[in-house]
């Protein structure tokens, strides 16, 4: 996928798209310089209704290209590196959202499969045993 940087955007813009293709994880943009497994602290986060020329120096604009089998630690750099942008990966686990930056050396797939399991219901097999009707022995054999 390619996502448009564009001034005029949003962070919420570029979340969205991010999303749609990886939908257990989310991209937080910060107010502080972009450091690889260091974990920037919550008060950094720019809210996502800002638009990008406010969030950065440089404002040259482009396509950035994301696919599943980059690491994170590439994704979040590229970012930096190419449009002055601190960005930090989030996985979903359950109902929170965990920072990725001990794992930053996983794809961006690892870490999304890895958000589906920590977060999808999986059937509890007593609850399945308890659906189970074993009151007619005929059905046995």
């Amino acid at each position: 996928m390619e996502i448009k940087i564009t001034n005029t955007k949003t962070i919420q813009e570029i979340q969205a798209e991010f999303n749609t293709e990886f939908p257990y994880l989310k991209i937080e943009f910060f107010d502080a310089p972009h450091v690889d497994g260091v974990s920037l602290p919550k008060s950094k986060i720019i809210l996502n209704n800002k638009k990008l020329s406010t969030c950065r120096k440089q404002t040259n604009e482009g396509d950035l290209h994301v696919c599943g089998t980059q690491t994170v630690s590439v994704l979040e750099n590229s970012f930096w590196e190419k449009y002055r942008l601190s960005v930090q990966l989030f996985r979903k686990s359950g109902n929170l959202w965990i920072e990725t930056s001990l794992t930053d050396s996983w794809t961006l797939e690892q870490q999304n499969k890895e958000g589906f399991e920590m977060s999808s219901q999986h059937k509890n097999p007593y609850k399945e045993a308890e659906d189970t009707d074993i009151s007619d022995r005929d059905k046995w054999e």
